[in-house]
C-alpha cells in the first residue's frame, strides 16, 4: 500500500510563490481587457483596475467596423502558418547537417551563420534589397528575410545532438541514408523541439509588423498587426456613424491588443506540453 506524501511547509511556500507569479502575469492582461470594456469616464478618471467599469463594447465596435479586419486576420493566419512551415524546414535542414562531424567545412558554415547574429546590412540596404528583388507588396517580403533564426537553429542543433547516436548507426546498418534517418527517426523524436520552434516562429511572425510597415502598401497584404496599427493611429476613420463620439485612445489600443493577442494565445495550449521540455533539452545539451 502506497503511503500518501504529506505536504510540507516548503510545498505551501512554493505553491504560494507560484500563485503570486501567475497573478502578476495575469494582472496586465486583465487590466488591458478591462480598459477595452470600460467607459470614457472610467478610463479618464483612472478608476479601471482588473475589472471593467461602466461596461461597454464601443472600442470593439470601432475595431470591427473595418470590413477588411477579418480578412487581415484570416490572411495573417495563413501567412503565419506558411512562415512557420518554411522556417521549420529551413532550420531543420541547416541544423541537422551541422551535427555531422563528417561534413566538410562545418565550422566555416556555422561561423558564417553566427556572423549574421552580430552584424547586419541595416534598414536601408534591406529595403533596397527587397526592392531590387521585386518583393515589395508581396507576401514574400514578410517571409523570406526572417526565414531562419540562427539562435533557434542552434537550439535545434543542440537538440539533435542530444539524441542517441546508436539510433542513427542502427538505421545506417539497415540501409537508410541521411534523409531517411532525418524523416523517419530524428524528426519523430524531436516533437518537443519542433513544437517549441513552431511557437517561437509563430509568435514572432504574428506580432511583428515593422517589415509590413516598410514593404507593404497594398491593403490586401496587410497583416493583422499592421491593420490594428492603422486603426489605432487613424481611429477617427473607423468610427462610421458614431463620428461624433470620441473614444479614448487607451480603450481603442486595449481592444486592438486583445484582438491581436487572443488568436496566438489559442495556439499555446496545443503546444504547451512540448514547450518546456523542448526549451530545456535544447538549452542544456551542447
Amino acid at each position: 500500500m502506497l503511503l500518501k506524501r504529506k505536504n510540507s511547509i516548503g510545498d505551501y511556500i512554493i505553491a504560494f510563490v507560484i500563485f503570486i507569479a501567475v497573478f502578476l502575469c495575469l494582472v496586465p492582461f486583465l487590466y488591458i481587457f478591462s480598459q477595452s470594456l470600460s467607459s470614457n469616464r472610467a478610463i479618464i478618471s483612472q478608476s479601471v483596475t482588473v475589472y471593467p467599469i461602466d461596461f461597454n463594447i464601443e472600442a470593439y465596435k470601432v475595431v470591427f467596423a473595418d470590413d477588411g479586419m477579418l480578412y487581415s486576420l484570416f490572411y495573417s493566419v495563413i501567412l503565419t502558418g506558411g512562415f512557420v512551415l518554411l522556417s521549420l524546414t529551413t532550420t531543420v535542414l541547416a541544423a541537422y547537417p551541422l551535427t555531422k562531424k563528417r561534413l566538410k567545412g562545418r565550422s566555416f558554415f556555422l561561423l558564417m551563420m553566427l556572423f549574421t547574429m552580430y552584424f547586419s546590412g541595416g534598414l536601408i540596404p534591406d529595403y533596397l534589397n527587397i526592392k531590387n528583388l521585386e518583393l515589395l507588396n508581396t507576401p514574400w517580403a514578410l517571409v523570406l528575410p526572417g526565414l531562419m533564426n540562427v539562435y533557434y537553429m542552434i537550439i535545434m542543433k543542440s537538440f539533435f545532438q542530444s539524441l542517441p547516436e546508436s539510433l542513427e548507426e542502427a538505421a545506417h546498418l539497415d540501409g537508410c541514408n541521411d534523409l531517411q534517418i532525418l524523416l523517419k527517426i530524428v524528426l519523430p523524436l524531436s516533437k518537443p523541439a519542433l513544437a517549441t520552434m513552431s511557437l517561437l516562429y509563430a509568435v514572432f511572425r504574428w506580432n511583428y509588423f515593422q517589415d509590413a510597415l516598410f514593404y507593404i502598401t497594398d491593403e490586401k497584404y496587410y497583416p493583422i498587426q499592421l491593420k490594428l496599427y492603422n486603426v489605432i493611429n487613424i481611429s477617427q476613420d473607423f468610427v462610421g456613424e458614431n463620428a461624433n463620439v470620441l473614444l479614448p485612445s487607451e480603450a481603442l489600443k486595449a481592444a486592438a491588443i486583445i484582438f491581436g493577442t487572443v488568436p496566438i494565445l489559442l495556439v499555446y495550449p496545443w503546444l504547451q506540453r512540448y514547450f518546456v521540455s523542448g526549451m530545456m533539452i535544447g538549452a542544456v545539451k551542447g
